[in-house]
């Protein structure tokens, strides 16, 4: 079984966001990066699998030279080796034009990511990339189990679970509770500095959309307190200032 796993390179959750002063891209001054927390779900559970199967596992980002910690934390998680498109990940049809032109040399018979990245929250890179390849793809995938050639799985939908199965190959989206983190250990740590790492170009770098600037939300306004005995105070409040009734 040969599985390929893609990872975002995102600011941690912690990070207070800001922007340069023409709002035209993030401030990454001082701002610490992370593996996506929904693809770091994707990579356990893909490590899980080589594990359980001895399968090959490849990770492959679509990122700058910057990436590269995130990446090699993946190899020291238990891949055996990486690819990094070296290109801005400018949009996800992008992303997934690339992750696509990557799978089409490799043949790999599971593509495991997070259902969204936490920057940008697109959800679309994994059906992006079933399309292209023309196999299925499923998210959000909370449950993976494989039999054989069968993918077993549970996936979350609107108000509730929907178990189903299909044959491999697959491209799933995955997010909590698939698999729990995993925390490298120093031999994974060491081994990884080793194992092989390829940078490749990207293979269509056209730029179909741009960003053209980036804004914060507004503050919140200051909470006003009206007494529960002047109620017809706060209703006319609702008409005039809120103009939510």
């Amino acid at each position: 079984m040969k599985i390929l796993v893609c990872i975002t390179h995102v600011p941690d959750t912690t990070t207070k966001i800001k922007f340069t002063p023409d709002g035209s891209k993030l401030d990454t001054t001082g701002v610490q990066f992370v593996i996506g927390p929904y693809d770091d779900y994707a990579l356990s559970r893909a490590v899980e699998l080589k594990e359980q199967f001895g399968a090959t596992l490849t990770v492959l980002n679509v990122g700058t030279a910057e990436t590269e910690p995130s990446i090699r934390k993946a190899l020291a998680l238990g891949c055996d080796d990486a690819i990094r498109i070296d290109a801005e990940p400018t949009d996800a049809f992008f992303v997934a034009e690339q992750i696509a032109h990557i799978c089409k040399q490799n043949n790999y018979d599971l593509v495991l990511m997070g259902r969204e990245s936490i920057d940008f929250n697109g959800g679309q890179v994994h059906g992006i990339v079933g399309e292209l390849l023309g196999i299925p793809s499923f998210s959000p995938v909370m449950k993976l189990d494989i039999e054989g050639n069968i993918a077993k799985m549970a996936r979350e939908i609107e108000g509730g679970k929907e178990y189903l199965e299909a044959p491999l190959p697959l491209v799933l989206g995955c997010q909590e509770p698939i698999a729990e983190w995993k925390i490298p250990n120093m031999r994974g740590i060491m081994s990884a500095k080793s194992k092989p790492l390829q940078v490749i170009a990207p293979a269509n770098p056209q730029e179909l959309t741009k960003s053209l600037s980036f804004e914060l939300p507004p503050p919140k306004g200051a909470c006003k307190m009206i007494p529960a005995e002047e109620a017809e105070k706060l209703i006319e409040l609702l008409k005039t200032e809120a103009k939510v009734l």
